[in-house]
């Protein structure tokens, strides 16, 4: 039975977590936070505070890693408000632990945010070209782990995620004049971005680059525009025609090569 860290158990790592626990799995998990080690002891999954800052890491790291077979890398950039980082310098330090503990086979959470604004279709083929701060420090992050031969590191990439309590709608609703009503959507439900981390894991689907991204893409102004109404709010409101020849972001490896089949619709889910 292989053992998987979580590192990072929050509105993804905590429920892919408790599902890797019914796939016969057992979980190391960890949090930055004293209050959730009891909510994640109470789950069945071994707890670790664990944070990471550019120049140390806090907490029992190496024992984390030494206890697994399989580490899920899922801490997304903190860039925004007064608490910025730097992300690189974070997992450029979590990268030397790793090589001086157990190098094990890593998945590394990453966004379609490293596209950029790329017109047209985006594969897996596509070269990145972020166009935020977000964007670039996880290009470099990513290349850190995945250009490290000495590693088995797959990335996945995933779209706009929606899921419980967690829905872009919720925040467009009752905003005007936007100008991006003609881009195309690029999202992706929780439950599928679950699916396809146990399937890297069981399939053994390593030095891959993976997009995560349901593959249909309405408008911006037609699925929010609907998924307003289905909710009962307010719509945004869009004007012009931006976004025409915008970004539509294929998951070309799990359809094509894999005949991966999306668990989850973007649309009429309605959770939040």
């Amino acid at each position: 039975m292989k053992t998987i860290g979580v590192l990072g158990c929050g509105w993804l790592g905590f429920p892919l977590a408790k599902e890797l626990q019914k796939n016969k799995y057992k979980v190391y998990g960890t949090t930055t936070t004293v209050e959730k080690i009891e909510v994640l002891d109470k789950n069945g999954i071994i707890a670790s505070k664990i944070s990471l800052f550019e120049d140390t890491i806090e907490g029992e790291i190496t024992e984390f890693l030494k206890n697994i077979d399989v580490l899920i890398l899922n801490v997304p950039p903190r860039l925004r408000g007064a608490k910025k980082e730097n992300f690189v310098k974070k997992m450029t330090l979590l990268h030397a632990t790793i090589k001086k503990t157990k190098c094990v086979p890593i998945l590394f959470i990453s966004s379609t945010a490293v596209y950029g604004n790329t017109p047209g279709v985006v594969t897996e083929e596509t070269v990145t070209q972020p166009n935020t701060e977000s964007g670039r420090q996880l290009v470099l992050s990513e290349e850190i782990f995945f250009k490290d031969p000495a590693l088995q590191t797959t990335v996945i990439r995933f779209g706009g995620l929606i899921g419980p309590n967690r829905h872009p709608v919720t925040m467009l609703s009752k905003k005007e004049n936007l100008t991006n009503g003609k881009a195309a959507v690029n999202l992706i439900h929780l439950d599928d971005c679950i699916s396809i981390i146990i399937n890297c894991i069981y399939n053994n689907w390593w030095n891959k680059i993976i997009n995560g991204v349901y593959p249909l893409h309405p408008t911006k102004e037609e699925y929010y525009t609907k998924e307003a109404m289905l909710r009962g709010i307010k719509a945004p409101k869009y004007i012009g025609t931006s976004g025409v020849n915008s970004k539509k972001v294929n998951s070309n490896w799990l359809i094509n090569v894999k005949k991966y089949h999306f668990q989850t619709s973007i649309n009429s889910n309605i959770t939040s």
